[in-house]
């Protein structure tokens, strides 16, 4: 049992690692085309998959970043019909 303990570690500490991978693709440099897009996406999708059964809070909190990724960034274009540059 003392092994399972050891695998889970080294589990959540890759998950962490892979994490930091994905968020540094994720910059809209480097996902400007929908196929990018679709690959961050699946990354982040199969990223959640594994990360639903660590109990590790940095994997979760990397989680929640990395879904944030795939949110869109909203800016305000215009204020009571005035146009903001």
């Amino acid at each position: 049992m003392r092994n399972l303990g050891t695998i889970d570690v080294a589990l959540d500490e890759m998950l962490v690692n892979l994490a930091a991978i994905v968020l540094r693709l994720s910059t809209p440099e480097l996902t400007r085309t929908p196929e990018a897009r679709r690959a961050l996406a699946q990354s982040v999708h199969q990223y959640a998959v594994c990360a639903k059964r660590s109990s590790d809070p940095r994997v979760h909190e990397l989680k929640s970043q990395l879904e944030g990724t795939l949110k869109p960034s909203l800016r305000i274009v215009a204020i009571n019909g005035v146009k903001v540059s």
